[in-house]
C-alpha cells in the first residue's frame, strides 16, 4: 500500500489538476497512491457564518467547490483542525462540515462536540485501511470543541492540543518581576479573584502576569509542555484506530517553534511540547505523524521506526487569492475597507518585499510517499515540490514537481533539516529514497 502525504492546502481558485500539463505529473503521483492525505487550511463555507475577531491571521473563507478540486486531485483524507477552522465562527464551521459531508469526504479534527472532533476517520481501500486523527495546538480561546454533559450539548470546534508555556528566568529577574507585579497592584487583583472564586492560585514557584507565566531557573529559556489530559484523550483514540486499521496517521497543526542549536528561537525547529507529543502519538500506536502549520519545511525524524514529519510546509499556497474579507481582516492590517482584497495582501507584503512572497522557504515543499507491506513500513520516497515563487500572485502557489537544480536545492535543505533528528537522507535521481528493513521499522526498533 502506498500513502501520499502533503502539507497545507490553501486553495481558492480552480486547480485543473488533470488538464494542466505542468502540474499534472505531481497530481498523477498523488492519484497513483492507494490513499493520499492533505491538510485543509481553509473554511469551505461559501463565506457563510460570522467573521471571528480572533482569526487565524487572515479570514480563509472559500467556496465549497474547492473540495471538489481537491477530491479530483486525488485526496482521500482531509485533516481539518487548523487555526483557520473557526475564522467564520461556529456557523461557518457548521457550513464547512455540511459541505464535507454532502460530498462524503473523509475528514477529522472538527466536529459538533469534543468527542466528534477527537474521533478518527477511516479510509478503506483494497490494499488496506488507513485511519486519520487531526488535532491543532494553535487556536484562539473558545475555538476548541467542548464535551457534552448529561444535560447540555458540547460546543462545535477543533480537536485541541493545549499546552502550557513558562518563561524561565534567573532568580534575580523573577524577584524584579515580582516587585513590579506587586507595585502595579496585580497581586491584590489576583487575590480578590481567588477570594471570589473566579481564579486559582498559580503553581508554586511561578508568577503569572495575566496568564503569562514566569519561573526561576538556571537557564533563561521559554519551555512548553502539552496538556496531559489532551494527550491522554488523543492517545485513547489513537489506540482505538490502531485496533481497526492497517496504518494510523496523526495530523498536528501547530505554529509554535523552539530553539535551534545556538539557543535562538527558530521557526524551522518544533517546540518542546510538539516533539514530546509526536513521540507520545507513536507510543500510543500512530504509524505516521504529519505536522504542518508554519508553512515551511521542518525535518524528518524516525522514532521507533515510525516517521515523524515535523513540517511539510505549504502544498497549495494561494494565500493571496481570498475573494472576500470581513472588516476584522482589514482592521488587523490597518487597512481601509475600500481596498480590494489582493491590494490588502500587496500592502501587507509591501509589494512582495517582506512576508511570504519574499522568503523562498514558504514556496518549497516535499511530498513523501510511504510504502507499506503487510502493515509494515518498507520505504519512503520523498519528492521535491515547487510552488513557483517569482510568478505573479495568481500563478504562484500552485504546486508542481521540482526539477534539476531547484529539486536538488529543496531536497538538500530538507536533508539538512532532518540531520539534527539523526536522520541521514541521500539524494538520487531528483528524489530521496529511504528504504527501511522491515525488522528495523517495528515498534521495538
Amino acid at each position: 500500500m502506498k500513502i501520499g502525504l502533503t502539507g497545507d492546502s490553501i486553495l481558492f481558485r480552480r486547480l485543473n489538476s488533470t488538464q494542466d500539463a505542468e502540474i499534472r505529473p505531481l497530481f498523477d503521483l498523488i492519484r497513483s497512491c492507494d490513499v493520499s492525505f492533505t491538510n485543509l487550511e481553509l473554511v469551505s463555507n461559501d463565506f457563510m457564518g460570522d467573521p471571528s475577531l480572533d482569526h487565524g491571521g487572515t479570514h480563509f473563507g472559500a467556496p465549497s467547490w474547492v473540495l471538489d478540486e481537491l477530491r479530483d486531485a486525488g485526496f482521500d483524507l482531509f485533516a481539518a483542525a487548523t487555526n483557520h477552522s473557526l475564522d467564520y465562527g461556529v456557523a461557518g464551521l457548521r457550513a464547512m462540515l455540511a459541505a464535507l459531508d454532502r460530498r462524503d469526504l473523509l475528514h477529522a479534527g472538527i466536529g459538533a462536540n469534543l468527542e466528534e472532533a477527537r474521533r478518527p476517520v477511516y479510509c478503506t481501500r483494497p490494499a488496506g485501511t488507513v485511519a486519520l486523527l487531526s488535532c491543532v495546538s494553535t487556536f484562539a480561546r473558545g475555538q476548541e470543541a467542548a464535551a457534552q454533559t448529561a444535560l447540555m450539548p458540547g460546543r462545535p470546534g477543533v480537536n485541541p492540543l493545549h499546552f502550557k508555556r513558562t518563561h524561565h528566568v534567573t532568580a534575580d529577574d523573577l524577584a524584579d518581576l515580582t516587585r513590579i507585579y506587586e507595585r502595579l497592584g496585580l497581586r491584590h487583583v489576583l487575590d480578590e479573584k481567588i477570594r471570589l472564586g473566579f481564579a486559582f492560585p498559580p503553581a508554586p514557584g511561578t508568577l503569572s502576569f495575566d496568564g503569562v507565566c514566569f519561573a526561576a531557573s538556571d537557564t533563561v529559556r521559554t519551555r512548553t509542555e502539552a496538556d496531559a489530559a489532551d494527550v491522554a484523550d488523543i492517545a485513547r483514540w489513537i489506540g482505538e484506530a490502531r485496533l481497526v486499521s492497517d496504518v494510523v496517521i496523526v495530523s498536528v497543526h501547530a505554529h509554535e517553534s523552539g530553539y535551534n542549536a545556538d539557543g535562538i528561537p527558530d521557526v524551522e525547529i518544533p517546540d518542546d511540547f510538539l516533539r514530546a507529543f509526536t513521540h507520545a502519538a507513536v507510543d500510543a500506536g500512530a504509524d505516521v505523524v504529519v505536522c504542518h502549520g508554519p508553512h515551511l519545511l521542518r525535518g524528518l525524524e524516525l522514532y521507533r521506526g515510525r516517521p515523524i514529519f515535523h513540517g511539510l510546509g505549504n502544498f497549495i499556497g494561494q494565500n493571496e487569492l481570498v475573494a472576500r474579507l470581513p472588516m476584522d481582516s482589514y482592521a488587523a492590517y490597518r487597512c481601509s475597507s475600500d481596498v480590494t482584497p489582493h491590494r490588502l495582501y500587496k500592502g501587507r507584503s509591501e509589494n512582495d518585499r517582506k512576508g511570504f512572497p519574499a522568503d523562498q522557504r514558504f514556496w518549497d515543499s516535499v511530498v513523501p510517499v510511504c510504502a507499506y507491506e503487510g502493515g509494515t513500513l518498507s520505504g519512503i520516497d520523498i519528492h521535491p515540490v515547487s510552488l513557483g515563487l517569482g510568478r505573479s500572485a495568481h500563478r504562484r502557489g500552485t504546486p508542481m514537481l521540482a526539477q534539476g537544480a531547484e529539486a536538488t536545492r529543496i531536497l538538500e535543505a530538507f536533508a539538512a533539516l532532518s540531520r539534527p533528528f539523526g536522520t541521514e537522507l541521500t539524494i538520487a535521481d531528483g528524489s530521496i529514497r529511504l528504504p527501511l528493513v522491515p525488522a528495523a521499522a517495528g515498534m521495538d526498533a
